[in-house]
């Protein structure tokens, strides 16, 4: 089922169709889709073919996805609900590895059944279906966060370089990397961003410029060899990127191609900013070596883009979805908590005992 997206939210829920609720950001910028999804295996095709994507959209998506999954067992006996319902989420967690926050929203899910054995099953689904909205609910409010403390960095008509897409299409709302430019937008603030189109996907080309010029943002799409000679004539202020995951010591993992951005930002002093929701911080991984990085298809490269195949057919490919950022080229670490800076080993152990606390 289709139809037309008008100021719709990235993920959403349809409650009375038992539906996830997604824009295709496969078709953009040609066409705004919504897809309506209730089988499981449309919702892991969906995360796979990166129709959803974004570390926290993706997020979300899958917890109303192992909640829709949930609702469709039809067992009264929890032992064996539990285990359809594992089975689900392996499942699900299977469709793209590096994005922290699918596994995340999967083992929160997780918990909510762990926690009501002693509930009826039923109960259960109803809980799943409250911490499915609780989750989606908290990415708009912790993005309008990291937005605004993302804002205090900078200022008015600043020119930002930033890479991939990790604005409103890569959460529920307002974004990551962007959310600090629609928050000042929204206090009447103007900047010029430049969007690097980010190979092999062109996420950048595609999604980025898309949602920031029909916002009204003075938008400049870049090749990313390009990156470089904008920063040298002097019209990057501040990059601003997303991350999928961040390992304990800092090194963040992003679209691939990130790094090299965060190389030249240091040659050129321009402060590098990864902007991270502490669900995307994952302790368990010590540095960015242990970080999987996926690996596409390399049609991608060669074909996906033109009317013909642009490489010789005995030519190999090597398309990783992403690289890791050494900590020690990114300025700060923007969380809906405040502006996390070196050293990131100990600042991210205050950060979570702080939270904690909360």
């Amino acid at each position: 089922m289709k139809q037309e997206a008008i100021q719709f939210d990235t993920v959403n829920i349809n409650e009375q169709n038992d539906a996830l609720l997604i824009i295709d950001q496969t078709q953009l910028p040609g066409k705004k889709e919504i897809l309506s999804l209730n089988k499981l295996e449309d919702i892991w095709d969906a995360i796979y073919l990166l129709k959803v994507r974004g570390a926290p959209a993706i997020g979300v998506a899958a917890a109303i996805g192992i909640y829709l999954a949930a609702k469709k067992i039809e067992t009264d006996n929890y032992s064996k609900f539990l285990s359809e319902f594992q089975e689900a989420k392996e499942y699900l967690a299977s469709s793209r590895p590096t994005a922290v926050n699918l596994f995340w929203a999967l083992d929160r899910m997780e918990n909510v059944v762990l926690e009501n054995e002693d509930t009826t099953v039923e109960a259960i689904k109803q809980k799943l279906l409250a911490e499915a909205i609780k989750i989606r609910e908290e990415d708009i409010q912790v993005c309008r966060s990291i937005g605004e403390y993302g804002l205090s960095l900078i200022k008015d008509g600043d020119g930002i370089l930033t890479h991939c897409n990790a604005g409103s299409l890569a959460t529920v709302k307002y974004g990551t990397a962007l959310a600090p430019i629609y928050v000042g937008l929204e206090q009447g603030m103007k900047f010029k961003v430049f969007a690097d189109e980010t190979r092999p996907l062109l996420q950048g080309a595609r999604l980025t410029a898309y949602e920031l010029v029909e916002h009204g943002v003075e938008t400049t799409v870049i090749c990313d060899n390009m990156a470089a000679q904008v920063m040298k004539n002097g019209w990057i202020d501040a990059i601003f990127v997303g991350c999928d995951r961040v390992a304990a010591n800092g090194d963040a993992a992003n679209k691939i191609g990130t790094s090299g951005v965060a190389i030249m930002a240091k040659h050129y002093n321009i402060p590098f900013y990864v902007c991270a929701p502490t669900s995307t911080i994952d302790p368990k991984i010590k540095h960015g070596d242990d970080i999987p990085i996926e690996e596409r298809p390399g049609s991608e490269i060669t074909e996906m883009w033109y009317k013909e195949r642009m490489v010789h057919p005995d030519a190999k490919t090597y398309n990783p979805a992403f690289d890791v950022t050494d900590h020690e080229l990114i300025t700060a670490i923007i969380t809906e908590f405040g502006v996390i800076k070196k050293p990131y080993v100990e600042n991210f152990v205050k950060l979570f005992k702080r939270v904690n606390r909360e």
